[in-house]
């Protein structure tokens, strides 16, 4: 009896040794960091990788001291399922339970772009690549595709005009890919929805041809001038033009016709060019899609032209204001002026 009751009591404690080593095990991971002089980590998160390779990788990038413990740590807090895709921040001197919170509830890593107006949806691709968002095919292939333009209602055959200049806080992946594309292209047309829906007239979605010479026109006034008390008026001449079955004769939309192979010397043969089908020298009304991305000011100016009777206009200087005219002489006029202008400039 004596025998037994001395084993129990050395069993016991051995389960009160080991228990207590156990505790002591996982308190010291709990409560010890990677590196006591902590640095910053950036670490990815795929979208759809398993815990345990996540895991993993936090181990071999030195921001946790045992990946099998974390899993530990991540089922029993019932968070190994709530991991975030993104790029995130961390550091090697944080504890296990902040990583994890971190990894669910932090804000992932964002990177500023800002996209000007005035832009051809080719030149937003290649800024976006340069500045690590995307691969340009990819977003070419996005911007071209028809399923991704009917599940975001835009009426042509391209995403021009619906990629919304503003400035961007956007993921970036280590190796963008069509996903990442398709991601960032969805963010410009949805910003484009969102700030457009404040302009709309009395608030409703203009029907689909109505959505299509507003987009058009907007783009063209976004071309034609950067001053924003200009935009009405400028969008007042083309309506002038329209309605007396006049040409529109905008320089830019022969330009955009051109593609991005353009060298900035817009010549006389590109304005008697007839097979170009955004050359409005040639063919009446306005181009066949929108030519850019366009500000809210541009596409206002579209929504609600200013009356007035003038068919012309002319910078006075490159990038300058403009002389607005009524009739083919003051116009002629005023272009003279400016070609002197230019010549003073020079």
């Amino acid at each position: 009896m004596k025998i037994l009751i001395r084993l129990l009591a050395a069993l016991c404690l051995c389960l009160l040794l080991a228990g207590g080593g156990v505790a002591w095990l996982v308190y010291d991971f709990l409560h010890s960091t990677p590196e006591s002089t902590g640095r910053e980590v950036t670490f990815d998160v795929p979208p759809g990788a398993s815990f345990n390779s996540i895991a993993l990788s936090l181990k071999d990038k030195g921001l946790v001291t045992d990946a099998r413990k974390f899993g530990w740590l991540a089922r029993y807090r019932q968070m190994d399922n709530r991991l975030q895709a993104g790029r995130f921040a961390l550091r090697t001197d944080w504890t296990p339970d902040q990583v994890l919170d971190w990894l669910v509830n932090g804000q992932p890593v964002l990177f500023r772009i800002t996209l000007p107006e005035g832009l051809s949806w080719w030149q937003t691709g290649k800024l976006l690549e340069e500045a690590g968002f995307v691969r340009f095919e990819d977003f070419r292939a996005v911007v071209l595709d028809e399923a991704f333009l009917r599940k975001y209602g835009i009426p042509f055959a391209s995403a021009e005009g619906f990629l919304m200049p503003d400035t961007y806080l956007l993921k970036k992946d280590d190796t963008p890919d069509a996903a990442s594309a398709r991601r960032v292209a969805a963010r410009l047309v949805n910003n484009f929805w969102r700030k457009a829906a404040d302009l709309w007239p009395g608030g409703k979605k203009p029907a689909a041809e109505e959505l299509k010479r507003l987009v058009i026109l907007a783009s063209v006034v976004e071309k034609e001038t950067a001053i924003d008390s200009e935009r009405p008026r400028v969008a007042g001449v083309y309506a002038n033009r329209l309605q007396k079955s006049m040409l529109l004769q905008a320089d830019p939309t022969v330009i955009y016709g051109l593609g991005a192979s353009f060298d900035g010397n817009l010549r006389r043969k590109h304005l008697d060019d007839p097979a170009n089908p955004y050359n409005t020298y040639q063919r009446p009304g306005l181009p066949p899609g929108p030519i850019c991305s366009f500000g809210t000011a541009a596409l206002a100016a579209a929504i609600a032209p200013e009356k007035h009777n003038y068919l012309y206009f002319v910078a006075k200087t490159d990038g300058g204001e403009h002389v607005f005219s009524t009739n083919l002489n003051d116009h002629n006029r005023a272009v003279r002026q400016y070609l002197q202008n230019r010549r003073k400039q020079r």
